[in-house]
């Protein structure tokens, strides 16, 4: 198998060490909160401080859960099954605040980026996340950002190049669905025939963006259990991804109490390999990764595991890299995502050649595994994986300024 790309015997002997990142700032609640992405009990207990007689809680929490994510009401004055009164005593204390589309990029493919600015007064700058829109002929895929920053360091990624900022909450997290629901004008078709997935603009989630979603486990489970109320925002969990790098004592969690599918950031088949891409790797080495891999629950051959494997020019795309990962994955039920390394200002690292990506896929499929090579999408405007948060923190003030102008005529 190949050796780490352009490393030295040093850098081999001793590759760099998992610290995990501590968040820089806290999350400070805006004066009047948002009640996107309250728990059902949540809201029901929200209500119930502010006078609502325990009695009619049920009844005006799925009202209010309908306008919120079925007709995607951006205010309580359209929430005309509810008293002018309730109305009124929702609007002096809560909001029902989007995150602000500080910036838009579209790239030539249809794939759209937002910079989205966070609600709320925090210490040092406005606190940004990137959220990108995929526009297939079958799906709409949103990848949602779980951290502002990342925890983790990978070396091929830049969004792990950044520091931890501060975990996203819940209502964050759904209400990056929720604009993108605004901005796509989604509602009217996700309210139509039964709000069938195929007539939606936005039918499925990858919790892919930025940030390690498991190191911010209740706020994305929270979320992520909104957004697949069958009576709300109602997207199937099993078209809701959530991708870890592997923090292995919240993998079994996850498939309980969030129960998406799994996709796992793997890279490598070694652990001295990993061990320089996804250093937390020297944390959880791929023997306890896997354990958990194949005893996630309700691991089947209808949900399978995905394994990321982002292909890298003379490090890990070799062909023995290409058997060792067949031996490696044998007896989970596994599909294998095979992804083109998108490069960003500054790496060290080169994509596969297209030939060599299509010998290691070949191997993969002739072991029985589903192996497609994942086509780059958002390169232009560096939307794609592993790119989040980089061209748009380089902007100018000028042409952030253009680009926020634009966002606000679309």
């Amino acid at each position: 198998m190949t050796a780490p790309f352009a490393a030295t015997e040093t850098e081999r002997a001793a590759p760099p060490a998992f610290i995990e990142k501590r968040p820089l700032e806290r999350y400070a609640a805006p004066a009047k909160p948002s009640l996107i992405g309250l728990t059902r009990e949540e809201l029901a207990a929200t209500l119930g401080a502010i006078g609502v007689p325990e009695r009619q809680r049920r009844m005006r929490m799925q009202q209010i859960w309908h306008w919120l994510y079925v007709r995607g009401s951006p205010n309580f004055a359209d929430m005309t099954t509810l008293s002018k009164d309730l109305r009124a005593a929702l609007a002096e204390r809560f909001d029902l605040a989007r995150p602000e589309v500080a910036a838009e990029q579209i790239s030539v493919d249809g794939t759209r980026k937002w910079l989205l600015r966070l609600p709320g007064e925090f210490e040092n700058s406005p606190h940004e996340v990137e959220c990108v829109y995929i526009p297939e002929t079958d799906r709409g895929t949103l990848c949602v950002s779980s951290q502002v920053g990342c925890t983790l360091n990978c070396t091929f990624c830049h969004t792990g190049t950044q520091r931890l900022v501060r975990n996203l909450t819940a209502g964050e997290i759904v209400g990056q669905v929720v604009l993108a629901r605004d901005r796509l004008n989604d509602w009217q078709r996700a309210a139509t025939v039964g709000g069938e997935p195929e007539k939606r603009l936005v039918s499925n989630i990858v919790m892919m963006g930025m940030g390690e979603p498991l190191y911010n486990f209740e706020a994305v489970r929270d979320g992520l259990n909104v957004i697949a109320d069958g009576d709300g925002l109602s997207i199937s969990k099993r078209r809701i991804t959530l991708s870890t790098s592997g923090v292995v004592p919240e993998i079994a969690r996850a498939g309980a109490e969030i129960g998406s599918m799994l996709a796992v950031s793997l890279h490598a088949v070694t652990d001295e390999l990993r061990d320089q891409l996804v250093p937390l790797n020297r944390k959880y080495p791929l023997r306890e990764l896997l354990d958990a891999c194949r005893n996630y629950p309700g691991l089947s051959n209808a949900r399978r595991i995905t394994f990321e494997y982002v292909m890298l020019k003379g490090v890990n795309d070799s062909l023995a890299d290409a058997q060792a990962l067949v031996r490696l994955l044998k007896g989970i039920p596994a599909k294998i995502n095979l992804i083109p390394f998108n490069p960003w200002p500054g790496t060290k690292y080169e994509c596969s050649d297209w030939e060599q990506i299509e010998k290691f896929s070949e191997i993969v499929f002739n072991a029985g595994y589903a192996s497609p090579v994942r086509t780059p999408r958002g390169r232009d405007i560096l939307a794609a994986c592993g790119q989040l948060k980089s061209a748009t923190e380089k902007l100018s003030a000028r042409e952030r300024l253009a680009l926020r102008a634009m966002a606000m005529t679309d």
